[in-house]
């Protein structure tokens, strides 16, 4: 029979035996493991996908729209998940555009997805999917429209040759102020839109431009604003192209002018209406339209009317297109007429009447304006 005292040492053997190679075993398997993970972030970075170029992202964009414009009864699930990466694309997209805050926009990506934009109808599908998307996409999609009118690819800004070749989004964009969802994402968009001269003129001419006085006196103020936003930049923009449409078109547009918008019961709406027309009858270029304006006896009624406003801002504005009557050197008999029957009055009127600021120019038109009404004679018909 052992001692005992070797018996203890033999099982203390065995116990260390057995903790030796559980020790060898825990430090293969880490090592495995170690080893097997470099491997595998080695493999990662070996295989790592490219970073996306704009051409990329714009087809990829276009693809989605595609799908958004094609499929709308998709199941829920694929269809949120579609349109979650389209509107990742759209802030990628923008961010190219417009760069962040550590980086200006790179001229050549610019380029490229400009080019591309425009390849494949890629904006036409944009601005037909908007009421799709959800705000921030919105957003995101008219500031792309947006930048991409300012955008030169080789010198030549290719979305006014893009635009002339597809006018009927114009229609798309000008409608839009009819649902109060999307008037602000198009009216934005309309505005960059007319930028370009040809565009502006399809505009003019067109029947839209009959629904502007209605648009700028929506209910909705915000909407209203943004109509006569687009509604001035229409009308002082393009010079040559302005003065043409009024001629073409006086008499509709300042029946329509002074009956829905200078006699609307709307304060705002007559506010920037006047002054307007102010910006547009003193524009050299509208010389011919201000001489035909200034001879009209229904034109000077409305603005004596105005002249009476309780409203400082209107009242001011209003001398400003008052004057251009009292200015002309050839005054119609009926003009000449209702100046001299109204003489006391409005010397009375014009006797306090000044801006809230000091303004010599003011003065010296109301002196002048105030010559000519006490110079006057009657004179036969």
């Amino acid at each position: 029979m052992p001692f005992p005292k070797i018996q203890q040492r033999e099982r203390e053997r065995g116990k260390f035996s057995v903790c030796l190679l559980s020790t060898i075993h825990s430090f293969i398997q880490i090592s495995f493991i170690h080893s097997a993970a470099k491997q595998s972030i080695a493999m990662k970075g070996l295989f790592k996908s490219k970073p996306k170029t704009p051409v990329d992202l714009v087809r990829q964009t276009r693809d989605l729209l595609i799908y958004a414009d094609c499929n709308p009864d998709s199941r829920e699930s694929k269809r949120e998940e579609k349109f979650a990466t389209l509107s990742k694309l759209l802030r990628e997209l923008k961010q190219i555009l417009y760069g962040n805050s550590e980086a200006e926009p790179v001229s050549e990506a610019c380029a490229q997805l400009t080019q591309e934009f425009f390849k494949e109808n890629t904006f036409r599908l944009l601005i037909v999917c908007l009421p799709k998307l959800n705000l921030e996409a919105r957003k995101d999609a008219t500031q792309i429209v947006a930048n991409l009118q300012r955008q030169q690819v080789q010198s030549r800004l290719i979305a006014c040759d893009y635009l002339e070749a597809n006018i009927d989004l114009m229609d798309i964009l000008v409608s839009g102020y009819e649902d109060p969802d999307m008037a602000l994402h198009y009216g934005a968009m309309l505005r960059e839109c007319i930028r370009h001269q040809t565009v502006a003129r399809y505009v003019l001419e067109s029947e839209h431009m009959k629904k502007f006085f209605d648009y700028i006196q929506l209910p909705n103020f915000d909407i209203a604003a943004d109509a006569a936003a687009t509604f001035k930049e229409l009308l002082t923009r393009h010079k040559s192209t302005v003065a043409e449409f009024l001629s073409k078109n006086y008499d509709w547009f300042f029946a329509e002018y002074n009956s829905k918008l200078l006699e609307s019961p709307n304060y705002i709406t007559r506010r920037q209406a006047i002054k307007l027309l102010g910006d547009i009858l003193l524009d050299r270029s509208n010389s011919a339209v201000m001489t035909r304006y200034a001879s009209s006896r229904d034109n000077l009624r409305i603005l004596m009317n105005l002249l009476r406003e309780s409203s400082k801002s209107i009242q001011i504005e209003a001398f400003h297109v008052f004057k251009l009557f009292a200015a002309n050197q050839n005054k119609p008999a009926d003009i000449i007429g209702i100046l001299v029957a109204n003489r006391s009055k409005l010397l009375r009127l014009f006797a306090d009447f000044k801006p809230d600021k000091e303004d010599e120019q003011f003065e010296a038109d109301k002196a002048q304006v105030v010559r000519e009404i006490a110079g006057l004679e009657p004179r036969e018909n």
